[in-house]
């Protein structure tokens, strides 16, 4: 097992992406929202999240599986009600083109047949999910594993994002 950064390091970094975003003005959501809120409240559910273990139908730190990080990080960070499943995450709004990808797009993948997988983008090809092998992590749209499995990019639609 890897030795995990101290917290202070952790939110030391947060800080400074957070700095560096209020830096420039980026676009705006089309619900008005701010894109580096909503970033940084996705990177402060990590902060908090990092490193539960996957554990199939898990909604709590002692295990969550993929649509369960989404399910629970939706709720709690912007109260917004999604689905629970990522068959329905997936039918829960509209597909977006990759180059259009905003922080809190949903990001889906087919794993096996009939097995798919769900993350939230936070940013630069960057998305968070909880992976079976190790929890709930930041990973790389640009790793071959994920690009192999890509199958779509869902922004949930302005109805669920009342709250956003």
């Amino acid at each position: 097992m890897s030795p995990r950064p101290n917290t202070a390091h952790f939110m030391l970094a947060l800080a400074c992406l957070w700095l560096a975003a209020c830096s420039s003005q980026g676009p705006r959501t089309t619900q008005g929202g701010d894109h580096h809120a909503v970033r940084f409240a996705l990177y402060d559910q990590f902060g908090e999240w990092r490193g539960v273990p996957y554990r199939m139908g898990g909604l709590s730190k002692s295990g969550v599986d993929c649509s369960g990080l989404v399910y629970l990080t939706f709720r709690d960070r912007f109260g917004i009600q999604l689905p629970r499943n990522t068959a329905d995450l997936a039918r829960a709004g509209d597909t977006v083109k990759p180059r259009d990808r905003r922080s809190g797009d949903l990001v889906l993948f087919r794993i096996h047949r009939g097995l798919n997988h769900v993350g939230i983008y936070l940013e630069e090809g960057r998305f968070m999910h909880a992976s079976a092998s190790s929890g709930v992590m930041i990973s790389s749209l640009a790793d071959p594993y994920w690009q192999q499995r890509y199958w779509k990019t869902v922004r949930p639609r302005s109805s669920l994002l009342a709250g956003r």
